[in-house]
Parts: structure tokens; C-alpha cells; sequence
């Protein structure tokens, strides 16, 4: 059995990855370079990996930078303080970008004959990024279901798996103190630094799953402000 696994670099894409090892699967990391504005989720990605001794890491270039629109891409807007109560979708969405990875781990997965696509993505203690939604997870799979000859030929459709779609960022941290997962590997931060800032949207619901988890977060911050 094997799965294609959307890793990022964060917490919630190497606890999914933990439960896809955990469930038996061959693990087939995905990660994409995309002209984000730091590159340190994707070094903790290939740590992830390593950590894994997954056979292969594949790492995708796609210059979502030059369709800009997101703080996490363009230089020219702020990536703002952390407010996770805020009701808007905040700058740091980055426009279509689940939509065209699970695109890429559809190909990824069919020219693999893998059966499933595992994401991290969560509709409970996250951003309020529309394309985390289980309304979109389940569109794209009707979708998928339509668009690969292995589904529409060979009858082996190939399943999007989100185990922690409807997850605490609590139980996030706990399943994945649970399964080993390398937690200390990861970062959340949308500033990119060797420290996590502790005051982006991503920081404080990292650090707000931790305490509530009465676990200790491994990873390094410049400030560890958690209200």
C-alpha cells in the first residue's frame, strides 16, 4: 500500500504523516517549493523525511509568487500579528494553493499507483482558509474521481485522506506525541525564522494546542506570547 503524503515542514502534515506510517502505508512525501518568501518549512520537510527514511522526497517548483496576492508570497504585504479569533480569511491565504497540491499528489499518486492523498489540512483550530474546508476536500475528491485513468479506466479511484479534518489543535499535538512523530522537526511560523516569532496566526495556534495539551512545544521561539 502506498500513499502520497502533502508534507510541509509543519505540525499538522507530519502528524498526518505519522498516521499514514502508523496505518502501514509506503509514505510518498510530497513537498512544493512555491516562491514562498522563506524557505525554512521546506528544510524541516526534508527532515521530516529523513526522519521517516522515506525512499524518495519529491519537491515540486510552482511560482505561486508571480500570482502574488498573499503575504506568504509577496514581499510587499505584511504578514500581520496573530488574531485567531479574526472572522475575514487573513493575508497569508494563499490563493488556490491546496487546490493545486492535491492537483500535483493526484498526478503524483496515479503514475505511483499509490491508493491515497494524506493532507493535514483542519476545519476546527486553523486560519479560516477556505480551502481547508471538508466542503472543498470533498469536491475535489468528486473531482479526482473524474479526472485519472486509473478511476475512470481501471476502476481504482484514489482516496484524499484528512485524519485530522475535524481535530482540536490539542488532540493534533496529542495524536501526534502519541504515533512519535518528530514534532521538534517542524515549524508553524510564517515569518521563517531559526525561531518561531510566537505572534503569527500559525504561532498562537501551535502554542494554544500545546498548552492545552499540557506538552511542551520542542521548537524555538523568539517570543512565546500564547493568548
Amino acid at each position: 500500500m502506498k500513499a502520497v503524503v502533502l508534507l510541509s515542514g509543519g505540525l499538522d502534515s507530519t502528524v498526518c504523516m505519522a498516521v499514514a506510517k502508523e496505518q502501514g502505508f509506503e509514505l510518498l512525501p510530497l513537498s512544493f517549493n512555491y516562491h514562498q518568501r522563506h524557505n525554512r518549512e521546506l528544510a524541516c520537510a526534508r527532515n521530516v523525511a529523513d526522519y521517516y527514511k522515506v525512499k524518495r522526497h519529491l519537491v515540486i517548483e510552482t511560482n505561486m509568487e508571480a500570482i502574488g496576492g498573499s503575504a506568504l508570497t509577496d514581499n510587499s504585504i505584511t504578514v500581520p500579528q496573530g488574531d485567531i479569533a479574526r472572522p475575514d480569511i487573513p493575508s497569508t491565504y494563499v490563493p488556490a494553493r491546496n487546490l493545486i497540491f492535491l492537483s500535483y499528489a493526484l498526478g503524483y499518486a496515479e503514475v505511483n499507483r499509490a491508493e491515497k492523498i494524506f493532507i493535514g489540512v483542519n476545519a476546527l483550530d486553523y486560519s479560516g482558509y477556505p480551502d481547508c474546508r471538508p466542503e472543498f476536500i470533498n469536491l475535489f475528491q468528486q473531482v479526482a474521481n473524474y479526472s485519472t485513468k486509473a478511476a475512470t479506466q481501471e476502476g481504482q479511484e484514489i482516496s484524499v485522506v484528512t485524519p485530522l479534518l475535524h481535530l482540536t489543535k490539542r488532540e493534533i499535538v496529542q495524536l501526534g506525541s502519541r504515533l512519535g512523530a518528530p514534532l521538534e522537526l517542524t515549524t508553524s511560523c510564517y515569518q521563517g525564522g531559526d525561531a518561531a516569532c510566537g505572534t503569527c496566526d500559525s504561532c498562537l495556534l501551535r502554542l494554544k494546542g500545546f498548552a492545552e495539551a499540557g506538552i511542551s512545544d520542542p521548537i524555538l521561539y523568539s517570543s512565546t506570547r500564547s493568548e
